[in-house]
């Protein structure tokens, strides 16, 4: 076997901080997402909406939004999914999201502000959680305005970057640039993943938290399959 190619493998696995011994805990950040602590929020991944957006692939974002979505089911983080105007503008939810959620029905409003259904605010309220976690289309519209909502209310709001998408680089970054003024905290998917994931000792959810990466997660997913097929590696172990 070539040793340079495990050596490559190994650079994509070891920074993560996961080979060793398992130490006893010490308190993590309370800033910090875990499965119990929020709800997920998915606002208008519809074609029509998709269509216009400019400031990410449409093929990545239907990538990460899916493996975000994947993320959240197997922690069992209650989702939220909603749409405007499915029926009449913008079609139906990604395939995909709803395929992750075959029986859930999408809230579909008129409101561009999500925030203001308030079929939307209660289900969130109904959870209990104060954390909330945002992917939206477009960012500077369906995004920014119920972040902003939600804050002023007191959630605390952590808004998926590359699982969101704007009409225009500008567009997008001036949004997330307004709610991360205003308190919110931008993340990404993969980072959503391995934060609740948190570690790799905890068995449960770790096959599958390995699946999501190996068919979303580009290059980390595929030196995970290297690993797994070459020497038969394994994260913590």
């Amino acid at each position: 076997m070539n040793i340079s190619n495990i050596f490559k493998a190994l650079t994509l696995v070891l920074p993560l901080g996961l080979v060793g011994a398992n130490a006893e805990a010490a308190p993590a950040a309370s800033s910090l997402l875990t499965p119990d602590n929020h709800v997920l929020l998915l606002i208008d991944h519809q074609p029509q909406m998709a269509f216009a957006t400019r400031s990410i692939d449409i093929a990545e974002l239907r990538n990460n939004v899916t493996g975000l979505a994947k993320s959240a089911q197997v922690f069992d983080v209650p989702t939220i999914l909603t749409t405007v105007a499915a029926d009449s503008f913008s079609g139906k939810i990604f395939p995909e999201i709803q395929a992750v959620f075959p029986d859930q029905v999408p809230i579909d409003r008129s409101t561009m502000n999500t925030w203001e259904d308030q079929r939307v605010s209660d289900a969130v309220a109904e959870t209990g959680r104060k954390k909330i976690v945002v992917s939206a289309l477009w960012t500077e519209v369906c995004g920014v305005m119920p972040v902003l909502s939600a804050l002023e209310q007191g959630y605390e709001v952590y808004f998926v970057t590359d699982a969101s998408g704007g009409i225009s680089d500008e567009a997008n970054d001036r949004a997330i640039e307004r709610m991360v003024q205003a308190g919110a905290r931008p993340i990404t998917w993969v980072q959503y993943l391995l934060e609740l994931q948190r570690d790799w000792a905890r068995g449960e959810t770790y096959a599958a938290v390995m699946d999501i990466a190996k068919e979303h997660a580009g290059g980390y997913g595929l030196g995970i399959f290297y690993a797994e097929t070459m020497f038969h590696a394994q994260e913590g172990q």
